[in-house]
């Protein structure tokens, strides 16, 4: 599977949208900078997860973006499909599948493996909460603050 870079950057302004959810509006800047994300480009991501219901934003002094949905209810799946389309297969896809004459004979082998391929990417990304997400990270920025001493 390919994810695209727009999708991770999604999924990356999303998780920090998930860390701060709640408290108070988040400027696209911070979340840039954190992120390490191009500013002008994660303009055209937010609004894109905008269109696509993740999230809202408010304008003025105090604006910023927040999720729309409580992090438990946003999976991986959705940020995706939000930034790079449908990730299942198209039904033309799978009747074309089915359908082997006409195919090359690797074609009709190998049509219903890459549909459950395809199908197991969909399953483990629907799967994944930005708040199962959210709370890797911070398990992660534990053990990276812990001292050790001898």
């Amino acid at each position: 599977m390919k994810v695209s870079l727009k999708a991770t950057y999604g999924i990356m302004a999303a998780l920090d949208l998930a860390l701060h959810n709640g408290t108070s509006p988040v400027r696209a800047k911070s979340i840039a900078r954190r992120q390490t994300i191009p500013a002008r480009f994660l303009e055209q991501v937010l609004h894109a997860m905008k269109n696509a219901g993740l999230v809202d934003s408010l304008r003025g002094a105090q604006g910023g973006y927040l999720l729309s949905k409580l992090p438990a209810e946003v999976s991986l799946a959705d940020i995706v499909e939000a930034l790079d389309g449908p990730l299942s297969p198209s039904p033309k896809r799978g009747a074309a599948a089915r359908r082997t004459r006409g195919m090359t004979k690797p074609e009709s082998l190998l049509a219903s493996v890459w549909e459950r391929v395809t199908q197991a990417e969909l399953d483990v990304l629907s799967a994944v909460t930005l708040k199962e997400l959210a709370e890797r990270h911070q398990q992660i920025e534990q053990q990276r603050t812990l001292m050790y001493h001898i």
